[in-house]
C-alpha cells in the first residue's frame, strides 16, 4: 500500500474533505473519522444514520476503509480525545469552521504544540481570507455558481442548471489530496508541518481556468454557444438515426475537417464557399450543423461508429450512467473497484482515478458504522475500559 504508515484524522462531513480522506485510505493510509453524536449528514442520504450502510453507496464511495469514532467535543473529554488523536496523527483534516475550531482549542495553532509534523488541512467554501472567508459554501454554491463555471455551460440565452452531486466536492477532494501529498514531501525535508487550505471557490476557477485565462488577460470572453450555432461546428454534438447522440472533437489542423467529410460522403463541403476555412465555418456554423444534422441521421450509430474509428478521428458517444457501469473501456481503465457491503458481498463503486500498476486495488472495505471503531480507537489512545465506559455515558463519546 503506497501510503502505508500515514495517519490521518478526518474530522469532516459531507463529500469534498471525505472524498480526499477516501481517496488516501484508498492508498493505504490510515483514516479515522471523527464524527459528532448525530453523524456525517451523508449518512442520511438513505436513510437513518445507524441503518446498514450498503444501501448507501454515496456515503460508502468516500469512508470506505475508515475507521469511525463519535466524539462530542462541546464537552471537555470529547474534545480532549480528538486532541489526542490529532498529536498521533500526520494529517488531520476538516471543514469546520475555522471559528468554532478556535472555540473548541482545535485550531492549528494549539493542536501544532503539541505535534510539530502534523499537517493541519482545512477544506473551506471561500478560503481562509477575505469579506466571505466565513460564509458556509457547497459546491453549487461556491463552485458551480460564484466561480462562474454555471454562467459557462448553460449556452447564451438559456437558464443555469443545477450540478449533479458531488461533482465540484470531488474536484476538491483530489486538489486536497495533491495538497497534502506535497505537504508530506515538504515534511521530509523540513521534519515540520503546514497549514495546506483547499476552497471549492478556488477549485472551481480553475476548473474553468482555460476560459477564465482569457477573461483575465483581455477582459472578455465568448458565452457558450447552443449545439444549432456553436463556435465551432466540427466540435459538437450530433445524433444517428436510431437516436444515439455522439461527439466530435477533431484536431486543430484542418486535416480533419477533409477527413471527416470524405468519411461521410460529403466531399463537396470543403469546396463550397461558406465552409472553406475555419473562419468562414465559424461564420456559418448553423448552416454546417445542419448538413451535418442530415448526414448523420441518415446512417445508424454502429455504421457512424465504424467509419470515425476507421479513420482515427476524435469522438465519443454521449453514455447513459447505465452504459458507462457496463463499459468494458471504463473496466479496463480501472474506474470502478469491488465495495464490501458489511454481508459477506460486495457491490460495484468508483474508483480513485489514478492506477498503481503492481499495486492496483479491486476490493475495498466498507464503509463503517456510526461509532464502530470508538471502543477500539479510545483504547489505542491510551484509555482505559472504565474511562472509556465514563465518556459514553456522559454522551462525550458514543
Amino acid at each position: 500500500m503506497l501510503l502505508q504508515g500515514l495517519k490521518v484524522v478526518e474530522f469532516a462531513s459531507y463529500i469534498a474533505a471525505p472524498g480526499a480522506a477516501g481517496i488516501l485510505a484508498d492508498w493505504g493510509a490510515e483514516v479515522i473519522k471523527v464524527e459528532r453524536p448525530e453523524g456525517d449528514p451523508m449518512r442520511h442520504v438513505f436513510g437513518d444514520a445507524k441503518s446498514d450502510i450498503s444501501g448507501n453507496p454515496t456515503f460508502g464511495l468516500d469512508n470506505r476503509g475508515k475507521r469511525a469514532v463519535v466524539l462530542d467535543i462541546s464537552k471537555p473529554e470529547g474534545r480532549d480525545a480528538l486532541a489526542r488523536l490529532a498529536a498521533q496523527a500526520d494529517v488531520f483534516l476538516t471543514n469546520v469552521r475555522p471559528a468554532a475550531l478556535k472555540r473548541a482549542g482545535l485550531d492549528e495553532a494549539t493542536l501544532r504544540e503539541s505535534n510539530p509534523r502534523l499537517i493541519y488541512t482545512m477544506v473551506t467554501g471561500y478560503g481562509l481570507e477575505g469579506p466571505d472567508a466565513a460564509k458556509p459554501g457547497f459546491d453549487v454554491t461556491a463552485f458551480w455558481s460564484r466561480a462562474g463555471v454555471a454562467h459557462m455551460h448553460a449556452p447564451k440565452g438559456t437558464d443555469p442548471f443545477i450540478l449533479r452531486t458531488g461533482v465540484g466536492d470531488h474536484m476538491t477532494s483530489l486538489a486536497t489530496v495533491s495538497a497534502i501529498l506535497a505537504a508530506v514531501v515538504e515534511r521530509q525535508r523540513t521534519g515540520v508541518g503546514r497549514v495546506v487550505q483547499t476552497s471549492l471557490l478556488a477549485t472551481g476557477i480553475y476548473a474553468v481556468s482555460s476560459d477564465l485565462a482569457v477573461q483575465l488577460a483581455f477582459g472578455k470572453l465568448a458565452s457558450n454557444r447552443p449545439r444549432s450555432a456553436p463556435f465551432d461546428p466540427l466540435a459538437n454534438f450530433y445524433r444517428s438515426r436510431d437516436g444515439h447522440w455522439f461527439v466530435l472533437n477533431p484536431r486543430g489542423a484542418s486535416n480533419d475537417w477533409q477527413l471527416l467529410c470524405k468519411t461521410f460522403d460529403r466531399p463537396d463541403l470543403p469546396t463550397d464557399e461558406r465552409f472553406a476555412s475555419g473562419r468562414v465555418r465559424r461564420q456559418n456554423s448553423a448552416a454546417l450543423v445542419e448538413q451535418f444534422d442530415a448526414a448523420f441521421s441518415q446512417l445508424d450509430f454502429e455504421e457512424i461508429a465504424r467509419r470515425l474509428d476507421a479513420a482515427d478521428l476524435v469522438w465519443a458517444p454521449v453514455q447513459t450512467p447505465a452504459e458507462v457501469a457496463a463499459d468494458p473501456q471504463a473496466a479496463a481503465a480501472g474506474a470502478f473497484i469491488d465495495l464490501e457491503d458489511g454481508q459477506g458481498g460486495t457491490y460495484r463503486s468508483p474508483a480513485a482515478p489514478a492506477r498503481f500498476p503492481g499495486a492496483d486495488l479491486d476490493r475495498r472495505p466498507p464503509a463503517p458504522g456510526l461509532g464502530q471503531h470508538t471502543r477500539e480507537v479510545l483504547a489505542e489512545l491510551g484509555y482505559s475500559g472504565a474511562q472509556i465506559d465514563a465518556m459514553l455515558s456522559a454522551g462525550a463519546a458514543a
